[in-house]
């Protein structure tokens, strides 16, 4: 089963500029986010992917300055710079990732990738809410390539998969039940606005040292300290339109 880790990633936020490469610990964001997806096995290959635009230029530097596999792709057309980059690999499955997810979840991308090895589809869909930053998906090449073709709307191309939530009858799917101490929604572990990166400071000031700290215990922090939880609590999500 070959896996390989797509992570998006630009410096054109809206809300953020720049929020990928932003200093966190004694390193980057998205050294957070590339060391964390490396416990993430068995995986073939963790590829950048940014846009073709000169704003980007410092991703695709990082990348070179630090040997990580990078591939360019369209800004706003997510889900064809998913497809280009991974049709190169000719993976069986994808992993998709975020670059502004600092503490994601590789014990429980691990449990994804099992189920997925045990019971091969088109799509695992998670039971239960992860605290938002912290999941990942995993599709099949078949399938992101289904999307890539039938999924029209600007809501498919932004997203990338979300064609087969909209559309589940059309893929096969295997089911991962959250763990019940990592089923906190109210959470927010992501980088979308300065609240956000206050709280991943915070985060990252008291697990000094230590990128590869268990999402749990971040996730027992956040809950033994609500005063640091609430630094970001009244952050709304953009709307999927």
């Amino acid at each position: 089963m070959k896996t390989i880790i797509i992570m998006q990633a630009r410096m054109g936020s809206s809300r953020l500029p720049g929020k990928v490469l932003k200093k966190l610990g004694d390193t980057v964001v998205l050294d957070y986010d590339l060391s964390r997806c490396r416990q993430m096995k068995p995986v073939e290959d963790v590829i950048v992917a940014t846009s073709t635009l000169d704003q980007d230029e410092p991703i695709v530097d990082w990348c070179r300055e630090n040997n990580v596999s990078c591939f360019r792709g369209s800004e706003a057309d997510v889900l064809s710079r998913y497809y280009e980059c991974a049709r190169l690999y000719h993976p069986d499955y994808v992993i998709r990732v975020t670059s502004d997810c600092p503490f994601v979840d590789y014990d429980f991308a691990n449990s994804i990738i099992a189920a997925m090895k045990e019971n091969p589809t088109d799509i695992v869909r998670v039971e239960g809410r992860l605290p938002r930053g912290l999941v990942v998906e995993m599709v099949s090449f078949r399938a992101l390539e289904y999307m890539y073709y039938h999924g029209h709307e600007p809501r498919h191309r932004e997203h990338v998969t979300y064609y087969a939530y909209e559309f589940p009858e059309v893929f096969t799917s295997t089911t991962v039940q959250v763990p019940a101490s990592m089923n906190h929604p109210q959470l927010r572990i992501t980088l979308d606005t300065e609240e956000d990166y206050a709280l991943c400071r915070a985060i990252a000031r008291h697990f000094a040292g230590d990128k590869l700290v268990h999402s749990q215990q971040v996730v027992d922090y956040l809950l033994a300290y609500p005063d640091v939880a609430k630094l970001n609590a009244h952050i709304q999500q953009k709307p999927v339109i």
